[in-house]
């Protein structure tokens, strides 16, 4: 069932994903700019095989991204890329997805995307953990002590970090811990996950550089969860079993964390996974602003020098993870409650 939906939703994101960008414009006006002469526009149709009509683009487009394909041995040797060629002068392509080259440094568009992933993958799993584990503390806080004012003070904190968009935050706590409190801090407004030694030259694991931008986007999945915890904690504290399990002699402490929070999760599952893969996917101006070198960053940058296979790598890559952390969600909603059916 799972795998069934994967099949069926990935064709039509990479059908979406293809159409979107030939709406914005011609393709090769938009990675040429305005200075572009005609020998560098003949070439850009040729290669990405934009002198011929829609549905042969994409019929090339998906022979392109698949992990199984048919080239003629030339066509496969201009590509430059490594795979496996089975044939003669036609031949089966065994390989990873093409995505095309980079127009501003030549390199293959999936090697540019795989070199920025993990330190997106680092950021968005450092901010989801920051928010699960405070947005679940602050939920069980303010639905045990309802009305006081630990659960006001939860539900303000709350709504503030739902409020404000990420780039305000972003630019909010970049200006504060890395500039005003930045002697105090040490932080810095900008930086990456490694920082290149000037005087030696070597690569330096630099996690001091996590902190605010993981911070920053760790604010709005806690607010979600807070009150996803709160209101489905409320709801399950209300119910016979809790009443009976007090009437044992069980402690609030037990009653809360061992059996009402267990059947309460399901929606903070729900949170959990779709935030993250928007973490993942959507750290754009984040990543942008605290000048971490991540997916957003690279797309962010591709955008703003009309990269156009970069940009579209981009789209799809996140398109599809996406895709699959929907479809992995329900599989911790059976991991989580066995009376969920796949």
């Amino acid at each position: 069932m799972l795998l069934r939906r994967a099949i069926w939703i990935i064709p039509g994101v990479v059908l979406l994903v293809f159409f979107l960008f030939r709406l914005l414009g011609d393709p090769a006006n938009l990675m040429i700019g305005q200075s572009g002469d005609e020998k560098t526009r003949n070439n850009i149709l040729r290669e990405y095989h934009l002198d011929k009509p829609a549905w042969k683009q994409f019929l090339y487009y998906i022979n392109d991204i698949s992990p199984l394909s048919i080239y003629e041995k030339k066509s496969w040797d201009d590509k430059n890329v490594s795979g496996i060629f089975i044939g003669k002068n036609t031949g089966l392509v065994i390989k990873w997805p093409y995505l095309g080259r980079s127009y501003q440094n030549n390199r293959p568009v999936l090697d540019v995307l795989l070199q920025a992933l993990p330190a997106t993958i680092i950021l968005a799993i450092s901010a989801m953990l920051l928010a699960v584990v405070g947005g679940v503390f602050l939920g069980v806080v303010a639905a045990s002590n309802k009305g006081s004012a630990k659960d006001h003070i939860a539900v303000l904190t709350s709504i503030a970090g739902i409020s404000a968009p990420s780039f305000f935050t972003a630019m909010i706590i970049a200006y504060i811990f890395g500039i005003w409190l930045q002697p105090y801090t040490g932080l810095h407004f900008t930086g990456s996950l490694f920082e290149i030694n000037e005087i030696t030259g070597e690569q330096t694991l630099a996690l001091k550089n996590l902190i605010l931008p993981a911070l920053t986007l760790g604010i709005r999945p806690l607010a979600i969860i807070t009150q996803l915890t709160r209101s489905a904690l409320l709801d399950e504290l209300g119910k016979d079993y809790i009443r009976t399990a007090y009437a044992k002699g069980l402690s609030k402490r037990t009653v809360i964390w061992k059996h009402a929070l267990p059947n309460a999760i399901n929606p903070v599952i729900t949170a959990i996974t779709g935030w993250f893969a928007d973490l993942l996917t959507g750290a754009f101006f984040v990543e942008y602003i605290f000048g971490w070198n991540g997916l957003g960053k690279v797309t962010v940058n591709a955008l703003e020098k009309l990269d156009y296979p970069v940009v579209t790598g981009a789209v799809l890559l996140s398109a599809i993870i996406f895709t699959l952390i929907q479809v992995f969600t329900d599989l911790l909603y059976r991991i989580a409650d066995p009376r969920v059916r796949l």
